[in-house]
């Protein structure tokens, strides 16, 4: 429901040729988009607005056919000048999610995939040095046993 100022708006704003195409959120994976939208306006905002954040999901949510143009203008208020990118970044997603099997955008998936790579890294890393810990640890084990046998052998060749 825009209102008359907000209707000006609407026609006066240009927006990205990308607003023009349908999204059908019937084929999109909610759940996945949700934290998306709670990250980024998170990050955006600094902190957790869940005024915001619900704001928004509700807009995505009722229709089965969201309008991202009266989305970014509703949005305007709270993002500032970041809502132009957020919405736009937002229904690249969308429009991605749609054509996914799985309701996924591809390029989350391929975030999750590189982020799930560099975890692997850092463990295979932090197992390496857990590794040469133990070794050096046993290294030197050894050498303090091979001390004190040649010191008890000392003596006893001593005696």
């Amino acid at each position: 429901m825009a209102t008359g100022v907000d209707a000006r708006l609407l026609k006066s704003t240009r927006f990205p040729p990308e607003f023009s195409q349908k999204v059908d959120m019937q084929k999109v994976n909610l759940q996945v988009m949700k934290k998306w939208i709670a990250s980024k306006i998170s990050d955006i905002l600094g902190s957790e607005d869940d005024v915001v954040i619900e704001l928004v999901f509700n807009l995505i949510e009722g229709p089965r056919y969201p309008d991202i143009k009266s989305l970014q203008i509703q949005l305007t208020g709270f993002l500032d000048k970041d809502t132009a990118v957020f919405c736009k970044d937002l229904w690249k997603l969308l429009l991605s999610a749609q054509s996914s099997p799985q309701g996924v955008p591809k390029e989350l998936l391929e975030a999750k995939k590189l982020e799930l790579i560099q975890e692997k890294i850092e463990a295979d890393r932090a197992a390496e040095t857990a590794k040469q810990r133990r070794d050096d640890w046993d290294r030197r084990d050894r050498e303090v046993a091979d001390l004190k046998d040649r010191d008890r052998r000392d003596r006893a060749a001593a005696r």
